[in-house]
């Protein structure tokens, strides 16, 4: 029997939920995902930026080669989310979750503040394309973890009954950071010029979440323990978890595909967007910023839908339709938006793949967290969706970029998600088999 991704029930999960508790579950979903809000406010606002960063930290001979080391330093910080899954989820599995999420909150700070103030290569030289780098890598330790965390949170202090739709709103919180991000950078870029946006404009966003750093803090001090960490009798160390998830690669490997799919759609439909918009369809980045936000907010309106939903058919019948519906359409859509590129084409396309994107991910989430124990349930969770976002989602704008021009087929991006549905699907039907096999 696995000791990760096999149905756990420990007593907390299935004891009655208190009165008061109940009460104080929508404050409790505010307090912690208002950090998960700064993680990818940042990570937005990065990839919004990525021309302007590029001609910033990362001179080349081509723009073409200057935009690819700027997304490559966008993925690279991606590659860092394993270890905080393993380091930081096993400081969280062991000292407690309002401990380990205030630590996260601390190291995407001081990542934020990092590109915020770095001068520019032309005054440093080669220290900047380094510190931008690093700033990167400690954000993606952090945000390793950050993600497993809150849904774990968010799992724990849900009725047993409403755990999809409580477990969503990690996910929705981040869509209000795509949006918001994606507002910001439409005041700031229709406010300055082009000289101005290049020399510093595109700062601003990110000392914008510099100064939110503060609040956020005395927000997320205000948590709570949860029961289920609480009534653990056992919380075991770094080399006891490393043990078991080493004894149980192949099903670390299964959730890692299964991850696949929301996280190379999530990125696609949001960090790469202005990008794609403006480099490869020729819009303008009012348009494209303005199609991101839209995306974010039917993100926001439809994932709680999806995770409530899932409360009531289960979370495989919303996991099947959203494979199928991202294999058969994510390549004709794109197809048919890069033949006559158009704003209204644009967000036609992105808010379709959005949809798609929220039904999976609403019943996603909440899945992968009902079936790791309680005893490694952090790392369990982090390092299955870090890993996928590592080898996979956090690399997607450049290997859109990359197909491109390798392929010339604009509309190759939408075969990459395609291909993401599949790995995902072919993962959670190879589970439920063995999962059969298991219990006969």
């Amino acid at each position: 029997m696995s000791q990760i991704f096999t149905p756990y029930a420990d007593s907390s999960a299935s004891a009655p939920v208190p009165a008061e508790r109940r009460s104080s579950a929508f404050k409790s979903i505010f307090i912690v995902a208002s950090g998960n809000f700064l993680e990818m406010f940042d990570f937005m606002v990065f990839g919004y930026y990525a021309t302007y960063i590029a001609k910033a930290f990362f001179p080349a001979d081509s723009e073409f080669a200057s935009l690819m080391l700027t997304l490559m330093t966008f993925g690279a910080g991606f590659l860092m989310r394993p270890v905080g899954a393993l380091v930081l989820g096993a400081y969280i599995d062991k000292h407690g979750r309002r401990r380990g999420l205030l630590l996260t909150l601390g190291l995407m700070a001081l990542g934020t503040l990092a590109i915020a103030v770095t001068p520019s290569y032309a005054q440093i030289g080669v220290a900047a394309p380094v510190i931008i780098l690093l700033g990167r890598l400690i954000q993606g330790l952090s945000a390793g973890v950050e993600v497993g965390g809150v849904s774990v949170y968010l799992n724990e202090i849900a009725p047993p009954d409403r755990r999809g739709f409580f477990t969503s709103w990690q996910s929705a919180s981040q869509q209000a950071a795509v949006v918001f991000a994606a507002v910001i950078g439409l005041l700031v870029s229709t406010s300055l010029d082009a000289e101005t946006m290049q020399a510093w404009g595109w700062r601003v966003p990110f000392v914008i979440g510099c100064l939110m750093i503060p609040f956020l803090f005395v927000i997320r001090s205000h948590m709570e323990e949860t029961e289920a960490f609480l009534n653990r009798k056992v919380r075991p160390d770094l080399s006891q978890i490393l043990r078991t998830v080493g004894a149980n690669w192949g099903l670390v490997a299964q959730g890692t595909f299964m991850a696949v799919m929301t996280t190379v759609f999530f990125y696609m439909i949001t960090a790469y967007t202005p990008t794609f918009g403006t480099k490869v369809l020729a819009l303008g980045p009012g348009e494209s910023l303005f199609v991101t936000a839209c995306v974010g907010i039917t993100n926001f309106t439809l994932l709680p839908v999806m995770g409530a939903l899932s409360d009531r058919v289960g979370r495989k019948p919303l996991l099947i339709t959203a494979t199928l519906l991202g294999m058969v359409f994510a390549y004709p859509l794109m197809h048919w938006l890069v033949e006559a590129p158009s704003f209204g084409r644009l967000l036609t396309v992105e808010l379709l793949l959005a949809a798609i994107y929220a039904i999976y991910n609403g019943a996603f989430i909440v899945y992968l967290t009902e079936v790791i124990p309680v005893h490694v349930r952090t790392v369990g969770f982090s390092l299955a969706y870090s890993l996928a976002t590592a080898i996979f989602g956090g690399f997607t704008p450049a290997i859109s970029t990359a197909l491109i021009g390798a392929t010339g087929d604009k509309a190759i991006p939408g075969a990459w998600c395609a291909a993401a549905a599949l790995l995902s699907l072919l993962a959670l039907l190879i589970g439920a088999h063995l999962a059969r096999r298991r219990a006969a």
